[in-house]
């Protein structure tokens, strides 16, 4: 009966979505886990879960709109992330244009979406590491805003929304999770002109 099991038939990802935050139970919910937030919320949608520890990461292989795919959560710190993604990426054999790499964005405002084929870091440690160890700046990402705030940077990116800001980072979220699914099935192009031209944030 072992052609019954749930996770048959056996999936070859070629395609990864990464969200960058910090794990630990301190850290769920701040401004620096939204991406985070949006890994949890595809894999919420096919029912699933990120469970699988490998290469330092909790992952799920998934069917998303037809296309075989890595969701990616990095188990280490926001500084650290490409450890995990290199080894995953070298491990199911993923080229840097199909990474896309879910984060929060300072320079944002508190819930506007960005879609980006390709970019520098932006001061975001999470992808000084992703640049550094891939070896280049060509994979494409979401950037979602998380406002400057008034108190220091890493006070600000390790601080919780207020009520009225999570109502629109909730928003933000799935719009982003749904330009995840675009990109997937239609391109980065596609998926950048239509989340790009939404009005979340303003």
């Amino acid at each position: 009966m072992g052609f019954f099991k749930k996770n048959t038939p056996k999936l070859y990802p070629k395609k990864m979505i990464v969200g960058l935050g910090n794990p630990g139970a301190e850290y769920k919910g701040t401004r620096h886990n939204v991406g985070f937030d949006v890994v949890d919320l595809l894999a919420t949608r096919q029912k699933n879960q990120l469970k699988t520890n490998r290469h330092q990461a909790m992952i799920a292989e998934l069917l998303i709109q037809g296309v075989e795919v890595l969701l990616v959560k990095p188990v280490t710190f926001m500084n650290r992330s490409g450890t995990a993604v290199k080894a995953l990426a070298n491990h199911y054999g993923i080229k840097p244009e199909d990474i896309l790499v879910v984060a929060d964005d300072l320079d944002l405002a508190t819930g506007r979406v960005r879609v980006r084929g390709k970019g520098g870091s932006g001061g975001h440690n999470g992808h000084k590491h992703l640049i550094q160890l891939l070896g280049t700046e060509e994979y494409p990402r979401i950037r979602i805003g998380i406002g400057k705030g008034q108190d220091e940077t890493i006070s600000h990116v390790l601080s919780r929304f207020t009520p009225e800001e999570r109502a629109t980072i909730d928003k933000s979220v799935s719009m982003s999770a749904d330009a995840c699914e675009r990109w997937l099935t239609d391109g980065i192009d596609s998926a950048m002109q239509w989340a790009n031209s939404q009005t979340s944030g303003d």
